[in-house]
């Protein structure tokens, strides 16, 4: 019989188990097998093969594979992350970084923590308002919180007044990356909008301006050099989206100012050009903005950010499709956890 016919028809091997009398108390006690755990139907070297199999292949295809039921795949797969992974561990951890991502379709969110020195997740939770990132905290204990000195997040208030509620020694730092993606949403589409709608009377020069979403909101390293004469001519043509890209790109340099006092000449410049364009979309984003400046400075002392997050986020994608979707938050969370165990000390 072919490995495959025997795995398809199920034929599995009937191994009785003794039941023994004890002939001092008369209690009768079932044979105890050292490959099979007591109450089990897998043995340990199958146990073991399915583990190894679960951390590279969707749990599906394991099933399939093995002749297992998908659901037994998965609680052997989820005993051992939670044995290994299930103990909340953040000793030593000084720098966090912290993002929501997208739990299921709609807006469903949740937060994840990551100890920005060792690359590790601490923690994954549902929701991303002040109370859903508590039980982290209150996980960190009072002396934990005490030893946090940087928190890199997203200009998301319910973290930062949490943050700032359990951390006194911490310094909250503003991401650069949800910055610029933000101006890029609210100030640089929006002129892009605008300008394509002034041209309705010229619809060639319209549908080019339309069609440049792409080329104005990506790193202008990322583009091949067709699109950089593509959007240099675009720019010369138009000067409000001129103005909108410069400020895009001038907004980064604060960033990596190499103190917070050239960070903060860097901000008055910024800032200037920005109120002084007398373009409304950018200006309202630049008062915004001011509201943030000690944590954006911030960024001179601590150079963190949650860039790192974004490689979270993608990996997070990827395992939600290996398997389909999840269902089971806890097992998703654990899921996470082990795929950045975090670097060696």
């Amino acid at each position: 019989m072919r490995d495959r016919d025997w795995f398809d028809r199920r034929v599995w091997l009937d191994v009785p188990i003794r039941r023994l009398d004890c002939y001092q108390c008369g209690a009768r006690a079932a044979e105890r097998l050292s490959w099979l755990d007591t109450g089990e139907r897998i043995t340990h070297r199958l146990r073991a093969w399915i583990e190894a199999l679960v951390q590279i292949l969707p749990i599906a295809h394991v099933a399939q594979l093995t002749g297992l039921h998908w659901h037994t795949i998965k609680r052997i797969d989820h005993r051992r992350l939670q044995t290994r992974y299930g103990a909340f561990d953040a000793q030593g951890v000084r720098r966090l970084v912290m993002d929501e991502f997208a739990l299921h379709k709609g807006h469903r969110y949740a937060t994840v923590i990551m100890d920005a020195e060792r690359m590790r997740v601490l923690w994954v939770g549902e929701g991303n308002s002040r109370e859903a990132i508590r039980p982290f905290f209150e996980l960190l204990g009072k002396e934990g919180c005490q030893h946090i000195e940087a928190v890199a997040m997203d200009m998301n208030t319910a973290f930062d007044l949490e943050v700032r509620a359990h951390c006194p020694n911490a310094e909250v730092v503003y991401d650069l990356f949800h910055v610029v993606a933000r101006f890029g949403r609210e100030v640089v589409d929006r002129v892009r909008v605008d300008q394509a709608n002034a041209l309705r009377s010229a619809p060639a020069q319209r549908q080019v301006i339309k069609r440049s979403r792409w080329l104005l909101l990506r790193n202008r390293d990322n583009l091949g050099n067709e699109q950089v004469v593509k959007l240099e001519e675009l720019l010369a043509a138009n000067a409000p989206l001129a103005t909108v890209y410069l400020l895009k790109t001038a907004i980064k340099e604060i960033w990596f100012a190499p103190s917070i006092r050239d960070g903060a000449r860097r901000w008055k410049d910024w800032y200037r050009l920005a109120i002084e364009s007398g373009i409304a979309p950018a200006i309202a984003f630049a008062k915004r903005l001011r509201k943030y400046l000690r944590g954006i400075l911030a960024s001179a002392i601590f150079p963190l950010n949650t860039s790192i997050l974004e490689g979270v986020n993608n990996r997070i994608k990827v395992i939600k499709r290996m398997a389909y979707g999840f269902r089971d938050s806890a097992y998703f969370f654990l899921k996470i956890k082990a795929a950045f165990p975090g670097k060696a000390r």
